[in-house]
C-alpha cells in the first residue's frame, strides 16, 4: 500500500531516471478525484493510445472525450521517448478489472491470474502511462519508446520501492482490453527487473550562466530580428513554458518580449512586484525555476 506521489516528487522521480519529461500546462491540477478514490496506489499500468501524432494525443489524453472525461492517464510516452504528463491524481485510464489481479500485484507474484471479471476499480489503484501508437500490431515501438516505457515504469517502482511485477499491462487487468500490442509485457518486467537492479544514472544537468542570461534579456528585446545571443535562455524558456507562462512557439532562444513578460509573471508568482518583477532573471528567481524544472544557474 502507498501513498500517491505528489507532482513534484513524480517529476523527480522520471528525470533522476533519465526520461524527458514535459509538463502539459494544467498537469497538476487535472484530475477526477471528484469522482472517486486516488490511492493507495499499489502499481503502474501500460496502455496503447490507438492514435498517431503526438500533439494530438496529448490533447486527447488531457481533455479526454465527450464520453470519456479526462485525464486519460497521467503520462502520454511518445515515440520519440519523451513522456508527456498530462495528469495528477485519478485518472480515466484503468477502467474496472479483476481483484484477483489487483492481489496478485499486490503481493508481486510471479505469475498473473487470468482476468475473468470486471469488478474493482483500477482508477484508483495504478499509475497509468498511454503510449503513442496505433494498436495493430504493424505500427512499430522505437526502440525510444521503449526504453521510456522501462524507465518510466521503473522510475515509479523505484520511488515506491516495488519490483517490476508491479507492472502490467491493460489487457492483463481486464478480459476486455487488448493493450499494448505489440510488445511483451513479461519481456518488459525483465528490462524493468533489470534496470531496477542498479542505481539510476541521471543525465547532466543544464547549467545556465545568469550574467549571460541577463545580458540577453537587456539586449534581445530591442535587438532587430530575433537573435539567440545565448543559448541557456532556451533552456528557461522550456521551463516558462512548462509554468504555463510562455507559449511554446516562443522557446526559440531569442528573449524578446514574450519571454519577458513570461519571466515578469514567474518572478510575481515567487512573491515580487512592481519594479522587482521586471522580466529580468535574478538569482533568487532562476535557481527556483531551475530546481523545479531540472537545470542549475551559475553566477
Amino acid at each position: 500500500m502507498a501513498s500517491p506521489l505528489t507532482a513534484d516528487a513524480l517529476v523527480r522521480a522520471l528525470r533522476d531516471e533519465g526520461v524527458k519529461v514535459v509538463e502539459h500546462p494544467g498537469w497538476r491540477t487535472n484530475n477526477r478525484n471528484h469522482k472517486g478514490a486516488w490511492g493507495p496506489v499499489h502499481g503502474v499500468m501500460i496502455h496503447h493510445t490507438v492514435t498517431s501524432g503526438t500533439d494530438a494525443t496529448v490533447r486527447l489524453c488531457f481533455e479526454g472525450r465527450s464520453d470519456l472525461p479526462g485525464p486519460l492517464c497521467h503520462g502520454v510516452i511518445a515515440k520519440d521517448g519523451t513522456v508527456h504528463l498530462v495528469g495528477n491524481g485519478r485518472a480515466n485510464h484503468a477502467g474496472l478489472g479483476d481483484d484477483d489481479v489487483l492481489r496478485a500485484v499486490i503481493a508481486e507474484s510471479a505469475g498473473l491470474p487470468a482476468p475473468d471479471e470486471n469488478n474493482t476499480d483500477g482508477n484508483a489503484r495504478f499509475y497509468g502511462f498511454e503510449c503513442v501508437n496505433l494498436g495493430d500490431g504493424k505500427d512499430p515501438w522505437p526502440a525510444a519508446q521503449l526504453e521510456a516505457i522501462e524507465a518510466a515504469a521503473a522510475a515509479l517502482c523505484r520511488a515506491h520501492r516495488w519490483s517490476a511485477r508491479s507492472v502490467i499491462g491493460h489487457k492483463e487487468w481486464t478480459n476486455s482490453k487488448i493493450d499494448p500490442r505489440g510488445f511483451s509485457m513479461a519481456g518488459m518486467r525483465d528490462r524493468i527487473a533489470s534496470r531496477l537492479g542498479a542505481a539510476p544514472t541521471p543525465p547532466p544537468q543544464p547549467v545556465v550562466d545568469l550574467s549571460r542570461l541577463v545580458a540577453a534579456a537587456r539586449t534581445d528585446p530591442a535587438a532587430p530580428g530575433t537573435p539567440v545571443t545565448y543559448a541557456g535562455v532556451r533552456t528557461v524558456e522550456r521551463a516558462l513554458v512548462a509554468e504555463g507562462l510562455l507559449a511554446a512557439r516562443y522557446a526559440d532562444g531569442h528573449y524578446g518580449t514574450q519571454t519577458t513578460a513570461a519571466y515578469a509573471a514567474w518572478q510575481r508568482r515567487c512573491g515580487y512586484a512592481g519594479a522587482d518583477a521586471d522580466g529580468i532573471p535574478g538569482m533568487t528567481t532562476l535557481r527556483r525555476l531551475g530546481a523545479k524544472h531540472g537545470f542549475t544557474v551559475q553566477p
